[in-house]
């Protein structure tokens, strides 16, 4: 492997197709496509400044190291990426990316980040300002999570996430087999049209959640005062067990909960408005 040590590079395309190659203390300054096309990099202890440093690369691992914010769109079209104990403060990351591993990375700026990319794990990942994150992504699995960000989510198929903390408004619309385990999930409109969404033993927060989705199970779940209007043409088992603010107009299927402030069944209720519901104490 071709080890390049402390040095610095800018410009158009600098290390274009290299292979086998190992970045220890690089700077790469403004400029584009500073390792385009590569493969077998490693690179520990660097920063990027200019755009796009690794498009169309194939096998890298990041460590150490730091994107700036004019690092922008820096992954694209790549895979088999490992990225550990790094700080990405360039924003529009991970584009059409496959089979990507990130551990202990921080991302203040991951708007519009993570999409179009499939077989995604993170591990003690901290994202801000995520509007729009994992925008059409599938096979994502997840342990140990912070994000604030609207619109996450939105789209994704095949997800897993176990110990996260989301603040997200409109997160998990139109989802296909997404299961969250042990989580607060926390803003408004959660997982509307959402297809077999899966809580367990998380915490909902925000108005409207959990409306118009088909085959919603929630086992061992709470809900917080704000979360009212609860469930309004859904198809769901659900098992609650705190008070529920209010419920309205479930489809089909059975809810069972500590309590439920009000019960809304009017006439806009949807074929076969036939849902169960079994309340153990009162509000």
């Amino acid at each position: 492997m071709n080890v390049i040590r402390d040095e610095e590079f800018g410009g158009e395309r600098p290390l274009f197709a290299s292979k086998g190659l190992r970045l220890e203390g690089v700077t790469v300054h403004a400029g584009e496509s500073a390792l385009k096309c590569c493969s077998d990099v490693v690179a520990e202890g660097c920063r990027f400044e200019g755009k796009y440093p690794f498009w169309h690369v194939d096998g890298f691992e990041i460590s150490l190291c730091l994107f700036t914010p004019g690092a922008r769109a820096a992954l694209w079209y790549s895979r088999n990426l490992v990225m550990t104990d790094t700080l990405v403060e360039a924003p529009k990351m991970f584009r059409e990316m496959e089979n990507l591993s990130l551990t202990r990375v921080k991302i203040p700026d991951a708007q519009e980040t993570l999409w179009h990319c499939r077989g995604v794990k993170l591990r003690d990942v901290e994202v801000g300002n995520a509007d729009y994150l994992f925008m059409h992504s599938e096979d994502i699995d997840i342990d140990g999570y912070l994000q604030r960000g609207n619109y996450s989510f939105q789209y994704c198929r095949n997800v897993v996430i176990r110990n996260a903390r989301i603040e997200s408004k409109d997160a998990f619309w139109n989802t296909d087999n997404v299961t969250v385990y042990d989580s607060e999930l926390s803003g408004e409109y959660l997982g509307w049209h959402s297809r077999n969404l899966r809580l367990v033993r998380c915490r909902i927060s925000g108005t409207q959640p959990l409306c118009y989705c088909e085959g919603l199970v929630m086992e061992d779940c709470e809900m917080a005062d704000d979360a009212d209007l609860a469930f309004e043409d859904s198809s769901l088992e659900a098992t609650v067990n705190s008070c529920i603010t209010s419920v309205k107009n479930p489809r089909t299927g059975s809810i069972r909960a500590a309590g439920i402030g009000e019960t809304i069944i009017d006439g806009n209720v949807l074929a076969p408005a036939d849902c169960r519901i079994v309340t153990e104490a009162g509000c």
